[in-house]
């Protein structure tokens, strides 16, 4: 069995209790976690081992709080106010989860699915989508992962040219797959408004209702919008629940055309605004 998962974000038990739930055999089933694996939960750490320990039954994406995480590590960015990251920057065994956590990948198209954290803008098709992630899974795993992720922050550019270069074709690239929620036809990305479908600034739109979007026949598989609740359309499914925030852990079990939703109740680890 194949099933897609949303944000856990540090969110242990609550993992522990969806694998009860559907009583995971890493024999048998295969975890697809759609990033935004550590962070604001309680247990930050003990998510990460336990996603590393499950080897090849489960292939986690990279968030924007997962990158987040190994700037901190290498000293690029300071922890936030809400950070749960002390526990992994302190644990004796950091070395070796965060280079299993830059091993990760940004994109992937497997058991049908397109599967990215945040979105995908407009003018990409699903292989300009993985080509665009592979180049900065090469920059991750590479030796220049410091210069690298000191370059990676910033807004600009925000528009999608096909003639981007270098870093800021790598800063595009990271924005648009652990950030994005709202774009407008041209492919310009907003990063401000943070809250649901129905709040989207003048000219802009939800990034999946872009008209004539090159993904639109493609199934996609998505998490980082928590204030978008749960989205289940034929070809698009919108995963991130709110676990951290009191909300749900939830599972797509997906089987060719046919899909079952799973949710687990969540304990509230983060006040929004905090």
């Amino acid at each position: 069995m194949n099933y897609l998962i949303g944000d856990l974000q540090g969110c242990c038990d609550a993992f522990e209790r969806l694998l009860a739930h559907i009583d995971f055999s890493p024999s048998r089933d295969r975890l697809w976690l759609l990033g935004d694996l550590v962070n604001r939960g309680p247990s930050s750490l003990a998510t990460l081992r336990r996603l590393q320990g499950l080897g090849d039954s489960a292939s986690c994406l990279l968030g924007n709080h997962d990158l987040h995480l190994l700037a901190a590590a290498h000293g690029v960015r300071r922890p936030h106010r809400g950070d749960t990251l002390d526990d992994i920057l302190a644990a004796p065994d950091r070395e070796a989860l965060t280079d299993w956590l830059r091993r990760q990948r940004l994109a992937i198209f497997d058991v049908g699915w397109l599967m990215v954290h945040a979105g995908v803008v407009p003018q990409w098709s699903r292989d300009d989508t993985l080509a665009a992630a592979a180049d900065v899974e090469a920059m991750l795993r590479g030796p220049s992962l410091p210069d690298f992720l000191q370059a990676m922050y910033g807004n600009e550019p925000a528009r999608w040219d096909a003639n981007l270069s270098g870093t800021a074709r790598l800063r595009f690239t990271v924005n648009a797959l652990t950030r994005l929620r709202f774009c407008t036809a041209d492919g310009e990305m907003d990063f401000k408004t943070k809250d649901g479908a129905g709040a989207a600034p003048e000219g802009f739109m939800p990034w999946f209702d872009v008209p004539g979007r090159r993904t639109a026949d493609v199934p996609i598989a998505f998490g980082h919008w928590s204030t978008l609740g749960m989205l289940n359309r034929p070809t698009l499914l919108g995963l991130d629940t709110g676990c951290v925030w009191g909300g749900k852990l939830t599972a797509a079990r997906v089987d060719g055309a046919s899909r079952e939703i799973i949710q687990i109740d969540c304990e509230q680890a983060q006040r929004p605004g905090s």
